[in-house]
């Protein structure tokens, strides 16, 4: 995308598609804070509700070497409160490996398991691409998260016989309407929401993983000033904040299975 071309078109209309379940996914506690809490604010506000899946345990996360007994313990503990500044309460994990999250078959069951528990309208996950333009979005645990996400969405959610054992146990195959993608490369960008209501809760849900942030000022700054251009690349007026996401829609009015 050059500087001033405008984002391409969501194929998400706030005005036509309803959401009342969505289900988060993210590779480490406080990532879903970075990518989408202001989004997430502004649902459960609607009595949208939402609920997390953190990946891995985030054991390899933090700068304190005294801390690394209760790194997990810790981590687990700010997510819940930074979830619950957000109005978030229920929260799973698959207790992967911080570092060594990978798209295979044990991480897309649970996936697919956790999906059709939920039954959700909205899947979130981060992106399965790489962003060259800041890099430290991808994080390796990112893009497997992502991978993951999206190969279980598309056919193993919505096909009987993938891991048969969940429709064994009364796991239904499920269609899910929408996926939507954060912590991409800004080009996928196609939908933005406007969070400038929220940006404060969003701000203090991230300010609670103080085990991660040794410049609590700087990640705060650069934090308002992602919002802020991403506002701008959605053409809202100035002085507002946005979140950026790449919308996909999985299964829709003209939606032809295997195509």
């Amino acid at each position: 995308m050059t500087p001033n071309a405008a984002p391409a078109q969501s194929p998400f209309n706030p005005e036509q598609h309803r959401i009342e379940r969505v289900l988060c996914f993210s590779a480490h506690p406080d990532d879903v804070d970075f990518g989408a809490a202001g989004t997430i604010a502004a649902w459960t506000a609607a009595g949208v509700e939402v609920s997390y899946c953190i990946m891995t345990d985030g054991d390899a996360g933090g700068f304190d070497p005294a801390q690394r007994a209760e790194i997990i313990a810790l981590r687990a503990a700010e997510q819940e409160r930074a979830a619950a500044l957000v109005g978030v309460t229920d929260i799973h994990y698959l207790h992967q490996r911080d570092g060594y999250l990978e798209p295979n078959h044990e991480v897309m069951r649970g996936v697919v398991k956790l999906i059709r528990e939920v039954r959700p309208d909205v899947v979130l996950s981060m992106h399965p691409e790489r962003n060259w333009k800041r890099i430290q979005k991808s994080h390796p645990d990112h893009l497997a998260v992502g991978e993951a996400v999206t190969r279980a969405v598309y056919p193993a959610v919505e096909n009987p016989f993938a891991y048969p054992d969940l429709a064994e146990a009364g796991l239904e195959a499920f269609k899910l309407p929408w996926l939507w993608l954060y912590a991409g490369p800004e080009e996928r960008e196609n939908h933005f929401v406007d969070v400038t209501e929220h940006v404060e809760s969003k701000l203090e849900a991230i300010h609670v993983h103080v085990s991660q942030h040794p410049d609590a000022e700087a990640m705060e700054a650069t934090v308002r000033r992602g919002m802020q251009a991403n506002a701008g690349r959605a053409g809202l007026p100035d002085g507002r904040s946005a979140e950026a996401f790449h919308v996909v829609m999985v299964n829709g009015p003209g939606t032809i299975a295997g195509f």
